[in-house]
């Protein structure tokens, strides 16, 4: 898991890096949760979610968006932190030019960071999105989803109610094309204490199946 520092618009971003097994391995990119709430790359979550593509095989990068470590810069709402994003993509694509699929992955703000990303990557074949803020920031802008993924949510979050993830997953179900999975854990909080393991059963779980049908 070697670090790795990236150029990015705001001076250098600091990230982890796992290689893939091989040459044509696919992609994952990883996005924490909120700078300004504490959120960074070493989020459990975000780890988790890292360790959970680099046991199957793919190259996988999570890293610090402006402002957060040794990443340079300030907090930018969300606008630098989307071209974070596609800066760190970037990176894995021209480190991995044969990779076979290109999946992002977010919990709370990271997943909203990481559905913009998508919108705009065509390319990207699978999202994983827990704890998404569907309350906070408004998530119209999935208008077509260009991909399948799982949303991923406890029944015990008090920031962000179920009812509000449920709206934006029934508007993507309506979609022709694209499969949304909507996965609850029961007792589960925004932040995932005590319920690490449903967050590693889950995803994976997701995760192999999607590559039972389509492997990489």
């Amino acid at each position: 898991m070697p670090e790795v520092i990236l150029p990015g618009a705001s001076g250098r971003i600091e990230g982890r890096y796992s290689p893939g097994k091989r040459a044509n391995a696919p992609i994952a990119l990883i996005l924490h949760p909120h700078p300004k709430a504490g959120g960074h790359m070493n989020n459990p979550v975000a780890v988790t979610l890292y360790q959970l593509f680099v046991k199957r095989g793919f190259a996988t990068l999570r890293y610090n968006s402006r402002g957060v470590g040794k990443s340079q810069g300030e907090f930018d709402s969300g606008i630098g932190e989307l071209a974070d994003a596609a800066t760190a993509l970037d990176w894995l694509q021209a480190n991995n030019p044969a990779a076979t699929q290109t999946w992002v992955a977010g919990y709370q703000f990271g997943a909203y960071i990481g559905m913009q990303l998508l919108m705009r990557r065509p390319e990207t074949d699978g999202f994983i999105s827990v704890s998404p803020p569907s309350n906070m920031y408004d998530f119209s802008f999935l208008a077509p989803c260009p991909a399948s993924g799982l949303f991923l949510h406890g029944t015990a979050d008090s920031i962000v109610p179920p009812v509000e993830v449920e709206r934006v997953v029934n508007k993507l179900r309506t979609q022709k094309g694209i499969v949304i999975d909507y996965e609850l854990e029961d007792g589960a909080s925004h932040f995932w204490q005590n319920h690490m393991d449903a967050v590693d059963r889950r995803v994976g779980a997701y995760l192999d199946k999607r590559l039972e049908e389509k492997p990489a």
